[in-house]
């Protein structure tokens, strides 16, 4: 009868070990959706206006900006690895608001005060959600790629 040959078995060992860290699914999924919260929040900070007063007034403008952030100065990475990614079934929710109390009506729009007027709304979260839908499907296929990447190398 012939010979088989030799086998090593230890490429395969090391591929089963890596495909085991491919275990904890949920902790994936979390950093893909702080990623993409990450990058909404950029969007929306450049596109969301800055009030601008006179020196005299007093006021300083940014206030509606900073609120994205929660008024820290942090990066919009670092905020959005700090917020927590509630799981519903098979969805997954980052929660992103600006308490700052006239942020809707920047938004979208409201009448002036003598009631007269209309002031359009700026619409910064609302195209900056857009345009994150449009490149998420590459910004995680591009994740996927680097994750299995790094466990079947």
């Amino acid at each position: 009868m012939g010979r088989m040959g030799n086998f090593n078995i230890d490429g395969l060992k090391k591929f089963r070990d890596e495909l085991n860290k491919l275990q904890d699914p949920d902790k994936f999924v979390e950093a893909c959706a702080k990623e993409l919260a990450a990058r909404l929040l950029r969007m929306v900070v450049k596109r969301t206006p800055v009030g601008e007063y006179p020196k005299s007034s007093g006021k300083k403008g940014g206030t509606l900006r900073r609120g994205w952030t929660g008024e820290k100065r942090s990066s919009a990475q670092n905020y959005a690895d700090s917020l927590t990614v509630h799981h519903f079934g098979d969805t997954y929710v980052i929660e992103i608001v600006n308490p700052v109390e006239y942020a809707s009506y920047v938004e979208y729009g409201h009448r002036t005060a003598n009631h007269k007027g209309w002031v359009k709304g700026k619409f910064m979260m609302t195209i900056s959600k857009q345009e994150l839908e449009k490149i998420a499907p590459k910004v995680l296929e591009n994740k996927i790629k680097k994750y299995l990447g790094g466990c079947l190398k």
